[in-house]
């Protein structure tokens, strides 16, 4: 999977004209039932942010294709739903997938329309949600609000974080050294500060759970 991951994304470094396509039939694949467990769409996009961090990639035919491919995907899985019905789960690969799948069963039936907004960004039920809405016979209109909204909002979550490494990098390696252990001390410090809060609020619950349950442990008087 690795190889294919390092494989892909040379190929879009070196043909940045084919990168939107791509990105789009990656997403598209990966909102997909059945497909959408065995692609590494998600390894693929963060690298593909690095790219446009580092400015060899220009971002909105990226996140235009990527929008898309994942809504075109998520629509598609939604009509695939009632054409197969519930018999696929017993079928391979979705038989092998037995906790992902009961995963996104409780999923959907315990947030509805928010667990197809939702759905998305959480790996193990990202491609069963929309087929289930599309199994339990969801509104489409109300199904494409989240299905469009989620798209919109996860394409740039995923992106993210390959672009705000190289952006980084890139910032890191254009400052001086004083800056740059200046930089290194202002990070450990927030570090630090960070830590400190942390201990000092789990001390504080810590105590208050003790006088709770001093209170509940004191015997009534007779």
């Amino acid at each position: 999977m690795e190889a294919f991951i390092h494989e892909l994304a040379t190929f879009i470094k070196e043909h940045q004209a084919f990168a939107g396509p791509i990105i789009g039939l990656i997403c598209f694949g990966e909102s997909l039932v059945v497909i959408g467990i065995l692609l590494p769409g998600t390894a693929v996009l963060v690298v593909v942010g690095g790219f446009i961090g580092s400015g060899l990639l220009s971002p909105w035919p990226i996140l235009i294709a990527a929008v898309i491919g994942a809504a075109l995907g998520d629509t598609v899985s939604y009509y695939l739903g009632p054409l197969f019905g519930r018999q696929i789960f017993y079928q391979w690969p979705l038989n092998t997938q037995r906790r992902s799948v009961a995963r996104a069963r409780l999923f959907f039936q315990r947030w509805g329309l928010a667990a197809v907004f939702l759905g998305r960004f959480f790996g193990p039920v990202r491609s069963f949600v929309p087929f289930l809405a599309g199994l339990m016979a969801m509104d489409v209109r109300r199904f494409q609000i989240a299905n469009i909204g989620s798209a919109l909002v996860w394409a740039p979550v995923v992106l993210s974080p390959g672009w705000l490494v190289a952006k980084s990098t890139r910032y890191w390696i254009s400052l001086g050294e004083a800056d740059r252990i200046g930089l290194l001390a202002a990070a450990i410090g927030a570090v630090a500060a960070v830590a400190v809060a942390a201990y000092v609020l789990m001390k504080r619950s810590q105590s208050r759970k003790r006088a709770a349950n001093g209170k509940r442990r004191v015997p009534a008087k007779t």
